[in-house]
């Protein structure tokens, strides 16, 4: 499909991927959010596998290159 690679990913998930590009730990994601450290960490784990991606500053890298943060 003809969708950028983030465009795949679920409300939640990009709210996740944008506070993990801005150097956020998953312990302060899930307290932000109100949510458990797994859960996070399965977000997170969804969107590397989603967007083909290997580590947070895969994520930080692509979030600063399509102006997301």
């Amino acid at each position: 499909s003809n969708k950028a690679p983030h465009e795949t990913l679920s409300d939640r998930e990009f709210d996740v991927l944008k506070m993990l590009a801005s150097g956020k730990a998953v312990s302060e994601i899930a307290d932000m959010l109100s949510l458990s450290s797994t859960t996070i960490s399965t977000y997170r784990a969804r969107i590397l596998e989603k967007m083909k991606m290997k580590s947070n500053a895969d994520i930080t890298r692509y979030a600063l290159e399509n102006q997301l943060i």
